[in-house]
This record gives C-alpha cells, sequence and structure tokens, in this order.
C-alpha cells in the first residue's frame, strides 16, 4: 500500500511539472521567421516577374515604334477659288415663306434659293447653289436683311462644297466651309460673300484648305467684279467646252 501511495504521489509531480502553461511561442517564432508587412516571394520567382514585366514594356515599345504611320497630315496649304453666283430669273428663285405672318420680314421667316454658278473668269459653267436662308433680324436703318444662311455649291462631277454662316443684304460677310464631296472632301476654310446686286449677283472668294491641288479648270482669272458682270455667251448656253462635265442643273 505504500508503495503504491507513493507511486502515485510521483505520478501526480510529474503530470504537474509537464503540464503546459498557455504561451505566444509559436505565434512569435511565426513572427521573427517572416515579415507579413512586405508579400513574401521566392527569389527566383521575384526575379522571373521583374524579367516578364521588363520584356513587355519592351514589347510595348517595340510595338509602338513599329506600329504603321498614319496617314499623311491633313493639308494646311490655303488655295483660293473665285465663283460668281447668278440669278438669271429662270429657277423661281429665290422663294419667300413668310412664317412670321406679319407685313415686314421678321425672325423666322425662310427664303429658299437655288442660282447659277460660273467660274471666276465666266467663261464656264460650274453648276448651281441650293439652300436655305433664315431671317434673323430686320435692320431698317441698314435697309435690308441679316440671314443665317445653309447652302452648297455644286460642281458636276468634281464634286460639292457646304457653307454655312451670316448672310447680310448690306454688307460683305465671311461664311464657314464646313466639308464637301469629291475633289472638296475634307474641304474646311472661309469664303467672303461680296454682294453685287442683291439677290441677283454676288462674288464668292473661298479660301480653302484640307484638300489636293485644284484643277487648273476652276481656277481661271476672276473678272473684276461689278454690278455689269455677266457670263460669257457660250457658257450661259453651255456649249461643250464652256460647261464642267455634268455640271448640275
Amino acid at each position: 500500500m505504500a508503495t503504491s501511495s507513493s507511486t502515485s504521489g510521483a505520478l501526480k509531480a510529474i503530470s504537474s511539472s509537464l503540464k503546459l502553461q498557455p504561451t505566444t511561442f509559436l505565434p512569435q517564432r511565426l513572427s521573427s521567421s517572416f515579415n507579413l508587412s512586405k508579400p513574401f516571394l521566392p527569389q527566383n520567382l521575384n526575379l522571373k516577374l521583374t524579367t516578364t514585366a521588363t520584356a513587355a514594356a519592351r514589347r510595348s515599345f517595340t510595338c509602338k515604334s513599329l506600329s504603321k504611320p498614319s496617314d499623311s497630315p491633313r493639308p494646311t496649304k490655303v488655295q483660293e477659288l473665285h465663283v460668281y453666283e447668278i440669278n438669271e430669273r429662270d429657277r423661281g428663285s429665290p422663294a419667300y415663306l413668310r412664317l412670321s405672318q406679319k407685313s415686314v420680314n421678321c425672325l423666322g421667316d425662310l427664303v429658299p434659293f437655288s442660282n447659277k454658278v460660273y467660274t471666276g473668269d465666266l467663261q464656264k459653267r460650274l453648276g448651281i447653289t441650293a439652300g436655305i436662308c433664315i431671317l434673323i433680324q430686320n435692320v431698317p436703318e441698314k435697309k435690308g436683311d441679316r440671314y443665317e444662311a445653309i447652302y452648297s455649291f455644286y460642281f458636276g462631277d468634281y464634286g460639292h462644297l457646304a457653307v454655312q454662316g451670316p448672310y447680310l443684304t448690306y454688307e460683305d460677310t465671311y461664311l464657314a466651309v464646313t466639308g464637301g464631296s469629291g475633289i472638296f472632301e475634307g474641304a474646311y476654310g472661309q469664303v467672303k460673300l461680296h454682294q453685287l446686286v442683291f439677290p441677283f449677283k454676288l462674288f464668292y472668294s473661298f479660301y480653302l484648305k484640307g484638300i489636293p491641288d485644284l484643277p487648273v479648270e476652276l481656277l481661271g482669272t476672276p473678272v473684276s467684279p461689278s454690278p455689269a458682270v455677266e457670263p460669257a455667251a457660250a457658257a450661259k448656253a453651255c456649249e461643250e467646252g464652256a460647261a464642267v462635265a455634268n455640271f448640275t442643273t
């Protein structure tokens, strides 16, 4: 019995000595072994990523340097083109639509129109104008009106030019060239409208950019503008050689 009691006491003593107390030993060791504030990457993997990133940057630069060059720059050379617009009283133009229903010209009245167009030297028929004017203001002291004009000049097979801007019946104005078709595709610039006889004779000086060189056929030396100018008889009759191909009628 004494021996059994002694043995039991010894086992209790050993059990007490082996009981582990709560500790942070393992986490402390882990914390000291790994710097958790920075992502851990094996050295060879880090090197591989660095090499890959450098190669990607080099490929990006190479692709850019070898990319297909853009189209040639938009031409900025200014080209002058002069034309006459003449109302020969044979097109029922202009038509005055008095939408204001007032006895005097008022805001909102519309004036559709279409006249014949000739080269600046008056030797060739080019085509027609076609568009509309919106009355913005009646100006009694100037004995005229201010319109916002939107219209096109047609040049047969050569294409057309579109313009927009102020049209004043009592003084010269500049309108914007807003585009075109045919040889005038991509055109921009401005055009000076010179009133000769309202609304029958006008002289235009275009200052065009963004297009190739204009054909010689359109560039005759302009006749000095005056109320007395008239197109050549052959041009007026649209005879062969006195009109551009497929001129717009």
